[in-house]
């Protein structure tokens, strides 16, 4: 069901060496951007228009307005299961805490006497988010989505999410109960390239979305592409793909908590990448026997599980030793890392990428998709190298405010004057001649 990769005996190999050894899925975005091209230019021109009819392409529904009516929101609240309402308001809850502690405040430095640098920061001034809605509803992505957007202070949240045939064109209602409890009033059903391409351009008329300066939020292939079509007009947090779990474990790990974790990742998508690394053969033979039973107690098996785990993107990897698991992690730069091991917070502290790390047998994913207080939106792909999560800072921009005196600006004068003529830029100093009487060209 779960192929092994055995990276025992030689001294591992590094860098690009190494990660080719390591499972990953096939993510092919450049192919797809060249589909959702005519897709966002047809969604420029002709606006709410084309996104009624790709919601009939592509949902299998007919619109008539594309942006939902206040009192569904409210409809949809008003009727959501009430242990679910309060497992959301408890998610944000939660998810405020730690994202309240991500503010930053304005600060000023004084580099000399009569001269200082203040950096503010200041927040994206309209956001679009995007919550998925194909296999599974993610109300949660809402969550993580709109809080630190909120808590950063954005003046403007619209959120989109598909269409449902089910919910007369709407999309899910647990979605929009939730951005009802989080305020969020502006909804779009509009899935896919076609809502990213509405943020990015705008629309017109009573019902229109104003552009934002920014879309977030996890999605397919095409809303991947569409947020590489518009890198440049629009700021993104990620090009997210398939989501992933990498489980590091020694012997003392629970075989039926790593074969669950493994399970619970492998649910979201037929993609989705399921990978332990262990130094116990022992381990990696217990979690292959407890993977049977689980799958065939819970759902989703045939069109996601099995395929998932069975993927290229999926394997327990074996190694000599922790050591060598911890270089192997670091390397594959997973979404969600686990650390199941003796000493789990020790190797956490060592980890340098991962989206998310989720120490021992207490800190499942599960509870960082949810109600850790964390965020789930979280680089994929082996981006964890250079990307972060989302979080307060994802909405914010910092400003740097300069402040001389005249003074202060005289005493370093004759070395932006050196460096400008350095670099054969010698208006650069003159612009400060000028200021004190310097002979500067032409006069």
């Amino acid at each position: 069901m779960i192929s092994r990769i055995d990276l025992r005996g030689d001294a591992l190999p590094e860098g690009a060496a190494l990660r080719a050894l390591l499972p990953r899925a096939e993510f092919d975005v450049e192919a797809a951007l060249e589909k959702v091209r005519p897709i966002c230019e047809d969604v420029h021109h002709r606006g709410n228009e084309a996104l009624i009819e790709y919601a009939q392409k592509f949902d299998g529904v007919t619109l008539e307005r594309v942006r939902v009516p206040a009192e569904a929101l409210q409809k949809a609240l008003d009727q959501l299961d009430p242990a679910v309402r309060d497992a959301l308001e408890e998610s944000i809850r939660r998810t405020r805490i730690v994202h309240a502690a991500q503010r930053r405040t304005t600060h000023t430095t004084q580099v000399v006497p009569g001269g200082t640098v203040t950096e503010k920061w200041v927040p994206v001034e309209r956001v679009g988010l995007y919550a998925p809605g194909g296999r599974s509803v993610y109300p949660s992505s809402v969550v993580m989505n709109v809080v630190p957007a909120q808590e950063a202070g954005v003046g403007s949240v619209a959120l989109a999410s598909p269409p449902q045939a089910e919910f007369d064109g709407l999309p899910h209602p647990t979605i929009l109960a939730a951005c009802a409890l989080l305020g969020v009033d502006e909804v779009y059903a509009a899935g896919g390239a076609q809502a990213v391409a509405m943020f990015a351009y705008g629309t017109e008329g009573p019902d229109g979305c104003a552009p934002a300066n920014m879309v977030t939020g996890p999605g397919n292939i095409w809303v991947a592409a569409a947020k590489r079509y518009f890198t440049g007009k629009i700021g993104i947090d990620a090009e997210a793909g398939p989501t992933e779990i990498a489980i590091l474990a020694d012997s003392t790990a629970d075989p039926v908590h790593v074969a669950a974790d493994l399970i619970s990742q492998a649910e979201h998508d037929p993609m989705a990448a399921a990978v332990l690394v262990t130094d116990s053969e022992d381990l990696a033979a217990a979690v292959e026997k407890e993977l049977a039973p689980q799958i065939a107690a819970t759902k989703h098996v045939e069109d996601r599980i099995k395929p998932a785990l069975a993927g290229r993107q999926s394997a327990i990897v074996l190694v000599n030793d922790l050591e060598d698991g911890l270089t192997v992690v670091n390397a594959y730069g997973a979404e969600h890392l686990e650390i199941q091991t003796a000493d789990a917070a020790a190797l956490a502290d060592r980890v340098v990428n991962a989206g998310a790390v989720f120490v021992g047998p207490w800190s499942p994913v599960s509870l960082g998709d949810y109600c850790a207080g964390s965020n789930h939106v979280l680089p994929t792909g082996g981006c964890a190298c250079h990307s972060s999560g989302l979080s307060v800072q994802s909405f914010l921009r910092g400003i740097h405010i300069v402040d001389y005196t005249r003074d202060a600006l005289a005493e370093v004068t004759h070395h932006v004057v050196t460096l400008a003529e350095a670099e054969d830029l010698p208006a650069h100093g003159a612009a400060l001649k000028a200021r004190f009487g310097w002979k500067v060209p032409g006069k």
